[in-house]
């Protein structure tokens, strides 16, 4: 993704759109390409969401798993999140809340309009995040 959207710009209008105040939501991959820093990484980002990752650290494709996330914002019950080759969020800066952890590690954070997740929910049934991040949009 980083190199195509290197290549045809799309990086940097996403980049300048977003500093403008678009509103976005990276799931898995998209919240590595949003993230500021990605470990021994250099890929091509946006880099606009200040954390810092590290991609695929739960393991390989035959290690993707699914977990309950109890998102306080969001209310019971928990949502079932699906996590594929999925990144971990090391850390998250002053300007970023932490919305739902799994193990102690932030799986869902929002900096103002942009929302990140490290699993898929959109790969169940369960749209409340979704409805949030619409919310967000205004």
């Amino acid at each position: 993704m980083g190199i195509v959207g290197t290549r045809y710009g799309v990086l940097e209008a996403l980049r300048e759109r977003l500093k403008a105040g678009l509103p976005a939501f990276g799931t898995c991959a998209g919240a590595i390409v949003l993230a500021r820093t990605i470990l021994e990484s250099d890929q091509p980002r946006i880099g606009i969401l200040d954390i810092v990752v590290n991609r695929n650290a739960y393991g390989r494709q035959k290690d993707s798993f699914e977990a309950l996330i109890r998102v306080p914002k969001l209310g019971d019950p928990p949502l079932r999140g699906v996590f594929i080759r999925a990144p971990i969020i090391e850390a998250v800066g002053k300007g970023v809340e932490v919305l739902a952890e799994l193990d102690g590690k932030p799986v869902l954070v929002q900096q103002g309009r942009i929302l990140a997740s490290t699993f898929h929910p959109e790969l169940t049934d369960d749209t409340r995040i979704h409805e949030y991040f619409l919310r967000l949009c205004g």
